[in-house]
């Protein structure tokens, strides 16, 4: 049962940025402003840890998941070592998810190459 919550969370929340591609002119990169905003918004009310209660890694891979955990990060950064846990919180809260990617982007784009397109 809780592949099914996870696949169903994950896939509302990507039909959510699907329609706001088809349905307004916002760019991507406006969209994925907007997911991670509302991902630090909702786990500043402590309603996206519910989420993630409830769904698991459907709700944490989305970039909602990522605002989430960003601010998580903060709030739990500026607990132990008070304002400067502003600067550092989120960015060692993802650094695991961030050196995640880096790694296998290189790993990628060693084992193919790019070709200009025709």
């Amino acid at each position: 049962m809780d592949y099914i919550k996870a696949f169903i969370t994950g896939g509302l929340l990507c039909v959510i940025g699907q329609i706001l591609i088809d349905k307004t002119k916002l760019t991507p990169a406006r969209i994925l402003v907007i997911f991670v905003t509302a991902g630090a918004v909702l786990e500043l009310f402590g309603l996206y840890t519910l989420l993630m209660d409830f769904a698991g890694e459907g709700a944490g891979i989305p970039l909602s998941g990522f605002g989430a955990v960003l601010a998580k990060g903060v709030k739990t950064a500026v607990d132990q070592s008070g304002s400067f846990g502003i600067i550092t919180g989120g960015i060692t809260a993802a650094a695991s998810g961030i050196s995640a990617a880096l790694v296998f982007g290189f790993i990628i784009s060693l084992a193919f190459s790019s070709r200009p397109r025709k």
